[in-house]
Protein backbone atom coordinates (compact mmCIF):
# COMPACT_ATOMS: atom_id res chain seq x y z
CA UNK A 1 0.00 0.00 0.00
CA UNK A 2 1.37 3.38 -0.94
CA UNK A 3 2.03 6.05 1.62
CA UNK A 4 -0.73 8.64 2.03
CA UNK A 5 0.23 11.88 3.75
CA UNK A 6 -1.44 15.22 4.21
CA UNK A 7 0.20 18.44 3.03
CA UNK A 8 1.78 19.18 6.41
CA UNK A 9 3.34 15.73 6.63
CA UNK A 10 4.71 16.03 3.11
CA UNK A 11 6.31 19.34 4.02
CA UNK A 12 7.81 17.86 7.18
CA UNK A 13 9.14 14.90 5.18
CA UNK A 14 10.78 17.24 2.67
CA UNK A 15 12.40 19.25 5.46
CA UNK A 16 13.83 16.04 6.95
CA UNK A 17 15.45 14.88 3.70
CA UNK A 18 19.16 14.40 4.19
CA UNK A 19 18.84 14.26 8.00
CA UNK A 20 18.49 10.58 8.93
CA UNK A 21 16.18 9.98 11.88
CA UNK A 22 15.85 13.68 12.72
CA UNK A 23 12.37 13.36 14.13
CA UNK A 24 13.25 10.21 16.04
CA UNK A 25 16.48 11.69 17.39
CA UNK A 26 14.63 14.73 18.72
CA UNK A 27 12.05 12.54 20.39
CA UNK A 28 14.66 10.27 21.96
CA UNK A 29 16.85 13.07 23.37
CA UNK A 30 16.89 13.80 27.10
CA UNK A 31 14.03 14.24 29.55
CA UNK A 32 12.20 16.49 27.12
CA UNK A 33 12.43 13.67 24.60
CA UNK A 34 10.08 11.49 26.63
CA UNK A 35 7.46 14.23 26.63
CA UNK A 36 8.31 14.80 22.98
CA UNK A 37 7.39 11.30 21.88
CA UNK A 38 4.11 11.62 23.77
CA UNK A 39 3.56 14.91 21.95
CA UNK A 40 2.55 18.41 22.89
CA UNK A 41 -0.63 18.66 20.82
CA UNK A 42 -3.62 19.36 23.00
CA UNK A 43 -3.54 19.60 26.79
CA UNK A 44 -2.92 16.80 29.30
CA UNK A 45 -6.16 14.93 29.76
CA UNK A 46 -7.55 16.13 26.42
CA UNK A 47 -6.66 13.55 23.75
CA UNK A 48 -5.94 15.04 20.35
CA UNK A 49 -7.86 12.43 18.35
CA UNK A 50 -9.22 9.43 20.26
CA UNK A 51 -9.19 6.33 18.08
CA UNK A 52 -9.29 2.90 19.66
CA UNK A 53 -11.29 0.41 17.53
CA UNK A 54 -11.46 -2.27 20.23
CA UNK A 55 -12.88 -5.26 18.33
CA UNK A 56 -10.62 -5.15 15.29
CA UNK A 57 -7.73 -3.95 17.42
CA UNK A 58 -7.89 -6.94 19.79
CA UNK A 59 -7.85 -9.50 16.96
CA UNK A 60 -5.12 -7.89 14.87
CA UNK A 61 -1.37 -8.56 15.09
CA UNK A 62 0.54 -6.17 17.32
CA UNK A 63 2.84 -4.91 14.54
CA UNK A 64 2.60 -5.15 10.75
CA UNK A 65 5.03 -3.62 8.28
CA UNK A 66 4.44 -4.01 4.56
CA UNK A 67 7.06 -2.99 1.97
CA UNK A 68 8.39 -0.30 4.30
CA UNK A 69 11.16 1.81 2.83
CA UNK A 70 12.89 4.84 4.31
CA UNK A 71 15.37 6.92 2.42
CA UNK A 72 17.08 10.22 3.10
CA UNK A 73 18.56 12.69 0.68
CA UNK A 74 18.23 12.82 -3.10
CA UNK A 75 20.07 11.75 -6.17
CA UNK A 76 23.55 10.36 -5.69
CA UNK A 77 23.43 11.32 -2.00
CA UNK A 78 20.39 9.13 -1.28
CA UNK A 79 20.73 6.88 1.77
CA UNK A 80 18.46 3.81 1.78
CA UNK A 81 18.00 3.18 5.50
CA UNK A 82 15.19 0.63 4.99
CA UNK A 83 14.88 -1.17 1.65
CA UNK A 84 11.57 -3.02 1.96
CA UNK A 85 10.65 -4.48 5.35
CA UNK A 86 7.81 -7.03 5.53
CA UNK A 87 7.06 -8.20 9.03
CA UNK A 88 4.16 -9.38 11.22
CA UNK A 89 4.56 -9.69 15.00
CA UNK A 90 1.80 -11.36 17.04
CA UNK A 91 0.47 -10.06 20.31
CA UNK A 92 2.16 -11.37 23.42
CA UNK A 93 5.54 -11.81 21.72
CA UNK A 94 9.05 -10.58 22.50
CA UNK A 95 11.18 -9.70 19.48
CA UNK A 96 14.80 -8.55 19.53
CA UNK A 97 16.26 -6.63 16.60
CA UNK A 98 20.02 -6.77 16.00
CA UNK A 99 22.44 -5.75 13.31
CA UNK A 100 25.72 -3.95 12.69
CA UNK A 101 26.01 -0.19 12.87
CA UNK A 102 24.17 1.41 9.96
CA UNK A 103 21.99 -1.65 9.36
CA UNK A 104 18.73 0.27 9.88
CA UNK A 105 17.83 -0.82 13.44
CA UNK A 106 17.05 2.66 14.76
CA UNK A 107 15.17 3.65 11.61
CA UNK A 108 13.15 0.44 11.84
CA UNK A 109 12.18 1.22 15.44
CA UNK A 110 11.30 4.83 14.66
CA UNK A 111 9.12 3.93 11.68
CA UNK A 112 7.41 1.06 13.52
CA UNK A 113 6.64 3.32 16.49
CA UNK A 114 5.34 6.25 14.47
CA UNK A 115 8.30 8.44 15.40
CA UNK A 116 9.35 8.76 11.76
CA UNK A 117 7.45 8.48 8.47
CA UNK A 118 8.44 5.78 6.01
CA UNK A 119 9.06 6.96 2.46
CA UNK A 120 6.93 4.10 1.15
CA UNK A 121 4.90 1.28 2.60
CA UNK A 122 2.39 0.60 5.34
CA UNK A 123 2.72 0.36 9.13
CA UNK A 124 -0.11 -0.99 11.29
CA UNK A 125 -0.09 -1.09 15.08
CA UNK A 126 -2.82 -3.15 16.71
CA UNK A 127 -4.71 -3.17 13.42
CA UNK A 128 -4.58 0.61 13.00
CA UNK A 129 -2.92 2.02 9.89
CA UNK A 130 -0.59 4.79 11.07
CA UNK A 131 1.21 5.89 7.91
CA UNK A 132 -1.63 8.19 6.88
CA UNK A 133 -2.07 9.80 10.30
CA UNK A 134 -1.41 13.46 10.97
CA UNK A 135 0.77 14.54 13.88
CA UNK A 136 -2.14 14.96 16.32
CA UNK A 137 -3.33 11.44 15.59
CA UNK A 138 0.17 10.03 16.00
CA UNK A 139 0.49 11.91 19.29
CA UNK A 140 -2.70 10.31 20.58
CA UNK A 141 -1.54 6.88 19.43
CA UNK A 142 1.79 7.18 21.25
CA UNK A 143 0.13 8.46 24.42
CA UNK A 144 -2.45 5.74 24.77
CA UNK A 145 -1.38 2.68 22.80
CA UNK A 146 2.42 2.54 22.84
CA UNK A 147 5.01 2.21 25.60
CA UNK A 148 8.66 3.23 25.41
CA UNK A 149 11.73 2.18 27.38
CA UNK A 150 14.95 4.09 26.73
CA UNK A 151 18.58 3.46 27.57
CA UNK A 152 18.74 6.71 29.57
CA UNK A 153 15.52 6.02 31.58
CA UNK A 154 14.15 9.54 30.82
CA UNK A 155 12.36 9.92 34.14
CA UNK A 156 11.31 13.45 35.02
CA UNK A 157 13.34 14.42 38.10
CA UNK A 158 10.72 16.83 39.48
CA UNK A 159 8.08 14.08 39.66
CA UNK A 160 7.81 11.25 42.15
CA UNK A 161 8.14 7.64 41.05
CA UNK A 162 4.36 7.22 41.07
CA UNK A 163 3.85 10.44 39.09
CA UNK A 164 6.38 9.30 36.49
CA UNK A 165 4.56 5.99 36.09
CA UNK A 166 1.19 7.75 35.75
CA UNK A 167 2.42 10.38 33.28
CA UNK A 168 1.22 8.54 30.12
CA UNK A 169 -2.22 8.08 31.71
CA UNK A 170 -2.38 11.76 32.61
CA UNK A 171 -1.48 12.84 29.09
CA UNK A 172 -3.85 10.34 27.49
CA UNK A 173 -6.81 11.45 29.62
CA UNK A 174 -8.82 9.62 32.24
CA UNK A 175 -10.74 7.36 29.78
CA UNK A 176 -13.25 6.51 32.50
CA UNK A 177 -10.63 5.82 35.19
CA UNK A 178 -10.81 7.45 38.57
CA UNK A 179 -7.71 8.82 40.27
CA UNK A 180 -7.90 5.92 42.73
CA UNK A 181 -7.97 3.39 39.89
CA UNK A 182 -4.96 5.01 38.24
CA UNK A 183 -3.03 5.00 41.51
CA UNK A 184 -3.94 1.34 42.06
CA UNK A 185 -2.64 0.52 38.58
CA UNK A 186 0.65 2.31 39.31
CA UNK A 187 0.99 0.59 42.69
CA UNK A 188 0.39 -2.83 41.10
CA UNK A 189 3.02 -2.28 38.42
CA UNK A 190 5.56 -0.92 40.90
CA UNK A 191 5.04 -4.01 43.03
CA UNK A 192 5.51 -6.23 39.95
CA UNK A 193 8.85 -4.59 39.15
CA UNK A 194 10.07 -4.87 42.75
CA UNK A 195 9.50 -1.25 43.86
CA UNK A 196 6.57 -1.66 46.21
CA UNK A 197 6.36 1.26 48.64
CA UNK A 198 8.74 3.49 46.66
CA UNK A 199 6.12 5.51 44.78
CA UNK A 200 6.79 8.65 46.81
CA UNK A 201 10.53 8.79 46.08
CA UNK A 202 12.24 10.93 43.45
CA UNK A 203 14.28 9.36 40.63
CA UNK A 204 17.52 10.75 42.11
CA UNK A 205 16.93 8.59 45.20
CA UNK A 206 16.98 5.39 43.11
CA UNK A 207 19.76 3.34 41.56
CA UNK A 208 20.07 3.06 37.80
CA UNK A 209 18.45 -0.36 37.81
CA UNK A 210 15.57 0.91 39.93
CA UNK A 211 15.05 3.84 37.58
CA UNK A 212 14.80 1.48 34.63
CA UNK A 213 12.25 -0.56 36.58
CA UNK A 214 10.19 2.62 36.94
CA UNK A 215 10.54 3.21 33.19
CA UNK A 216 9.20 -0.30 32.51
CA UNK A 217 6.24 0.27 34.81
CA UNK A 218 5.57 3.58 33.03
CA UNK A 219 5.71 1.84 29.64
CA UNK A 220 3.11 -0.73 30.74
CA UNK A 221 0.70 1.55 32.61
CA UNK A 222 -1.71 2.17 29.70
CA UNK A 223 -1.74 -1.52 28.67
CA UNK A 224 -0.20 -0.60 25.31
CA UNK A 225 -0.38 -2.57 22.09
CA UNK A 226 3.41 -2.57 21.89
CA UNK A 227 6.35 -1.64 24.12
CA UNK A 228 9.32 -0.39 22.09
CA UNK A 229 12.64 -0.70 23.93
CA UNK A 230 15.78 0.97 22.60
CA UNK A 231 18.92 -0.54 24.18
CA UNK A 232 17.13 -0.75 27.56
CA UNK A 233 20.14 -2.30 29.33
CA UNK A 234 22.88 -0.23 27.70
CA UNK A 235 23.50 1.86 30.81
CA UNK A 236 23.30 -1.00 33.33
CA UNK A 237 25.75 -3.47 34.80
CA UNK A 238 25.41 -7.12 33.83
CA UNK A 239 23.51 -8.25 36.94
CA UNK A 240 21.05 -5.36 36.85
CA UNK A 241 20.61 -5.75 33.08
CA UNK A 242 19.63 -9.40 33.57
CA UNK A 243 17.03 -8.36 36.15
CA UNK A 244 15.56 -5.71 33.85
CA UNK A 245 15.38 -8.15 30.93
CA UNK A 246 13.65 -10.61 33.21
CA UNK A 247 11.01 -7.96 33.90
CA UNK A 248 10.41 -7.42 30.18
CA UNK A 249 10.18 -11.19 29.70
CA UNK A 250 7.72 -11.40 32.59
CA UNK A 251 5.61 -8.59 31.12
CA UNK A 252 5.20 -10.72 28.00
CA UNK A 253 4.58 -14.00 29.82
CA UNK A 254 2.30 -12.79 32.62
CA UNK A 255 0.71 -9.58 31.33
CA UNK A 256 0.44 -10.47 27.65
CA UNK A 257 2.57 -7.49 26.61
CA UNK A 258 4.24 -7.24 23.20
CA UNK A 259 7.87 -6.09 23.29
CA UNK A 260 10.07 -5.02 20.37
CA UNK A 261 13.63 -4.39 21.54
CA UNK A 262 16.63 -3.05 19.64
CA UNK A 263 19.87 -4.27 21.19
CA UNK A 264 23.51 -4.95 20.36
CA UNK A 265 23.86 -7.47 23.20
CA UNK A 266 23.38 -11.20 22.43
CA UNK A 267 22.70 -11.86 26.13
CA UNK A 268 19.79 -9.40 26.00
CA UNK A 269 18.47 -10.85 22.75
CA UNK A 270 18.48 -14.33 24.32
CA UNK A 271 15.44 -13.31 26.39
CA UNK A 272 13.35 -12.78 23.25
CA UNK A 273 11.08 -15.25 21.44
CA UNK A 274 12.86 -14.47 18.19
CA UNK A 275 15.79 -12.40 16.98
CA UNK A 276 15.65 -10.46 13.72
CA UNK A 277 18.93 -9.53 12.06
CA UNK A 278 19.08 -6.43 9.89
CA UNK A 279 21.77 -5.61 7.33
CA UNK A 280 21.70 -2.90 4.68
CA UNK A 281 18.11 -2.01 5.50
CA UNK A 282 16.73 -5.54 5.09
CA UNK A 283 15.82 -8.39 7.42
CA UNK A 284 18.54 -10.81 6.35
CA UNK A 285 18.10 -13.56 8.96
CA UNK A 286 16.15 -14.59 12.04
CA UNK A 287 16.49 -17.02 14.90
CA UNK A 288 13.88 -18.52 17.20
CA UNK A 289 14.62 -18.18 20.91
CA UNK A 290 18.27 -19.15 21.24
CA UNK A 291 21.14 -18.97 23.73
CA UNK A 292 23.43 -15.95 23.64
CA UNK A 293 26.27 -18.00 22.13
CA UNK A 294 24.18 -18.94 19.09
CA UNK A 295 23.03 -15.34 18.63
CA UNK A 296 26.60 -14.04 18.92
CA UNK A 297 27.78 -16.58 16.35
CA UNK A 298 25.07 -15.48 13.93
CA UNK A 299 26.03 -11.82 14.42
CA UNK A 300 29.70 -12.67 13.84
CA UNK A 301 28.83 -14.42 10.60
CA UNK A 302 26.69 -11.47 9.57
CA UNK A 303 29.43 -8.90 10.12
CA UNK A 304 32.39 -10.96 8.86
CA UNK A 305 33.82 -9.67 5.58
CA UNK A 306 33.06 -11.99 2.71
CA UNK A 307 36.08 -13.91 1.43
CA UNK A 308 36.80 -13.88 -2.29
CA UNK A 309 36.55 -17.23 -3.99
CA UNK A 310 39.90 -19.02 -4.33
CA UNK A 311 41.26 -18.80 -7.90
CA UNK A 312 41.20 -21.97 -9.94
CA UNK A 313 44.35 -22.86 -11.81
CA UNK A 314 44.72 -24.94 -14.89
CA UNK A 315 45.48 -28.48 -13.95
CA UNK A 316 44.01 -28.19 -10.44
CA UNK A 317 41.93 -31.10 -9.25
CA UNK A 318 38.26 -30.62 -10.00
Amino acid sequence: MGLRRNKRQAEQHTQQAGQPGQAGQQEYAGHAGYLGHLGHAGQPGQPAHPAHPEAAHDAAPAVELRSVRRQYGRGSATVHALRGIDLTLPRGSFTAVMGPSGSGKSTFLQCAAGLDLPTEGSVRLGGTEITGMNENQLTELRRSRLGFVFQAFNLLPSLTVEQNVLLPMRLAGTRGRTAAQAQARAADLLARVGLEGKGGRRPAELSGGQQQRVAIARALVTRPDVVFADEPTGALDTTTATEVLGLLRSAVDTLGATVVMVTHDPAAAAHADQVLFLADGLICDRLPRSPATAIAARMTALTAPSKPAAPRYAGAAA
